[in-house]
């Protein structure tokens, strides 16, 4: 585990003051970008052919007029030492093995996307934080330390996984109606599995619920943003006077 202000690659120690930081939040759907003192996010599209190098060249392009020392970003999928183990399964492959660092130029700190929109979303206490997104994302911080999951893959029910279910397939397989019990079911069971005193719903699908859970707060995808800062140990951007053209 690391500790939430450390948390990324021991390799990518940025030795001068970051004070400009370049937050990319990859998804399935959309990858967004937001630099330090930035009013807005910049975004475009991904989906099953964007590979790091396409990802890396939108970026770069995307990113222009905006100052930055250092680069965080969430990753759809799971992370050690701050490098991708396994391929993302809504994007192109290539991902494990690739250079970000030489490819944009600056240092860079990595972690798992729901992990960072957990770093984001972190008051104290055990907190689980649970994505509903194009897949499902999970990570918990246990007093200020982060521990990257991947619960989503794990079977649930019909040789399927909880993934298959609360993930954006099972949205469009089951209807909202049905998929919203199975958030509930699923949000019950990880927290009687894990015992968290604070729980987060995020992702961007957390808006198609009404209602949530009993003692479940509702995330925000900006709150990724946050938590890109926090990997450098900032918390949030700079004065708005500063703020970036």
């Amino acid at each position: 585990m690391a500790r939430v202000e450390t948390t990324g690659s021991r390799k990518s120690d940025f030795t001068g003051e970051a004070r400009h930081i370049l937050v990319i939040d990859v998804g399935g759907t959309h990858v967004k970008i937001l630099a330090t003192g930035a009013r807005e996010h910049r975004q475009f599209d991904s989906g099953p052919n964007l590979t790091p190098h396409l990802m890396v060249k939108n970026v770069l392009r995307l990113s222009v007029g905006w100052q930055f020392d250092v680069v965080s970003i969430g990753y759809p999928g799971p992370v050690v030492h701050g490098k991708p183990i396994a391929e993302p399964h809504n994007l192109a492959v290539g991902w494990v093995g690739f250079d970000f660092e030489s490819a944009i130029k600056h240092p860079v700190r990595m972690v798992n996307d729901a992990a960072m929109q957990a770093l984001g979303s972190y008051v104290g206490g055990r907190m689980l934080f649970i994505g509903l997104g194009t897949g499902l994302g999970s990570a918990m911080i246990v007093n200020g330390e982060l521990v990257p999951m991947e619960l989503g893959h794990l079977p649930y029910r019909k040789g399927r996984t909880y993934e298959d279910y609360v993930g954006e397939r099972g949205l469009k397989r089951l209807g909202k109606k049905r998929w919203r019990r199975h958030v509930f079911a699923v949000v019950d069971a990880f927290r009687a599995a894990l015992e968290p005193t604070d729980v987060v719903l995020g992702g961007g699908n957390v808006h198609k619920l009404d209602e949530l859970p009993e003692g479940v707060r509702r995330g925000d995808n900006e709150n990724a943003f946050t938590g890109g800062f926090r990997l450098w140990g900032i918390d949030g951007a700079v004065a708005p006077g500063e703020a970036l053209s």
